[in-house]
């Protein structure tokens, strides 16, 4: 593991000052709040890097008085200890500081647009993609967040062929980005009279909620189409034409939201999704114009790529990507036992960027 750089520590501690000065003053108000969150990013690292350099002062404390020749053995003997506590704990501050110092994705504290597709496998993939967004839907309801549906298509004997739902709530990109992909899963289905194991897929996509300045849209560039919705919502449903189509045309990207009566709503949440679409497909195009200088494999987002294998016979859940199985199948698909693969997918996120970071020299945070 590389040193850390002490000099741009300096330079962010500086800044952090700096800041703290200014906004003690009487800034005009568009800086208040820019120099506001700017110092609300640096916080955590800052607190990071002096506790380190604290920790780092009373562990070369300590081991002076050990290796002092006028120290008596029962106090060197003490010191020795308290520095072999100190070293963990200065390892452990050193990794929060490397973190810390890693690029930060803009978009993870925003909410998510979901997408859940059966795929191959018939009736079965459409009751796997229900069980899929129903372990979404309770894990969401664990972490804090509300759900909104925006759209669905139910399948004949269940589940859904397809299902778009918006999770709101901070950080909720961070944690769920990386379940973007195919989802295996291989159990016998209820009609299967001879009990033989099928395999069936569902593909879930995970955008970040953008907002208007993020994406710029011509209105010119959209052609909107409003139909009849279908599914609940009674004789209101089938008589009014709420629901809304709307056609990105230089892209050809298009999505579709009904709601029960809000013609005005679903436009609202349709351009939602449309913004969230278009941004991922240029950060895609963005990340695969470098994708030959840089690759970390559990942040690829391909969705074409299978990802994990739900195998019922042996209440098992195996994570492609980091090479993980756990055998807690009800627990994930509960939604409580998510968090671990979550857990583990940011930390080999984490570690791949620490080793490109530090290989590269750090560069700007």
């Amino acid at each position: 593991m590389t040193e850390l750089p002490d000099a741009r520590l300096d330079q962010l501690l500086a800044r952090h000052a700096e800041i703290e000065h200014a906004l003690s003053g009487t800034p005009d108000a568009d800086s208040f709040v820019r120099l506001s969150r700017e110092f609300a990013d640096l916080a955590p690292l800052v607190a990071s890097v002096k506790a380190l350099r604290a920790a780092q002062r009373e562990l070369r404390d300590a081991r002076a008085l050990a290796e002092d020749a006028l120290t008596d053995r029962e106090m060197a003997d003490l010191a020795e200890e308290e520095a072999a506590e100190l070293e963990e704990k200065v390892e452990a501050l050193a990794y929060e500081v490397r973190l810390a110092l890693l690029p930060k994705d803009a978009m993870d504290e925003r909410g998510v647009i979901l997408e859940v597709r059966a795929g191959t496998g018939g009736d079965e993939a459409a009751l796997f993609a229900g069980d899929l967004f129903r372990m979404y839907e309770r894990f969401a309801a664990l972490n804090g967040w509300s759900v909104e549906v925006l759209s669905l298509t139910e399948g004949a004997a269940g589940g859904f062929k397809e299902i778009v739902a918006a999770l709101h709530g901070r950080g909720a990109y961070a944690k769920l980005k990386f379940e973007s992909g195919v989802h295996r899963v291989q159990r016998v289905p209820e009609t299967e009279a001879s009990g033989r194991i099928h395999t069936s897929a569902a593909t879930v996509a995970v955008l970040p909620e953008v907002e208007e300045v993020d994406v710029d849209i011509n209105e010119a560039d959209l052609r909107i189409d409003v139909f009849r919705a279908s599914g609940a919502g009674g004789q209101h449903v089938n008589k009014t034409e709420s629901a809304v189509r709307i056609t990105h045309l230089p892209t050809g990207v298009v999505v579709a939201v009904q709601d029960e009566r809000s013609q005005h709503k679903n436009k609202a949440r349709a351009m939602a999704l449309l913004r969230a679409k278009l941004y991922e497909a240029e950060r895609e195009k963005r990340d695969s114009a470098r994708a030959s200088e840089r690759k970390v494999q559990v942040g690829s987002g391909d969705r074409s790529e299978r990802i994990r294998t739900y195998n019922f016979p042996q209440g098992r859940v195996t994570d492609h990507r980091i090479g993980l199985t756990l055998h807690k199948l009800p627990d994930i698909l509960a939604g409580d036992g998510l968090g671990e693969l979550v857990d583990a997918l940011t930390t080999e996120y984490q570690a791949a960027l620490l080793a490109e970071a530090e290989s590269a020299g750090w560069g700007e945070r």
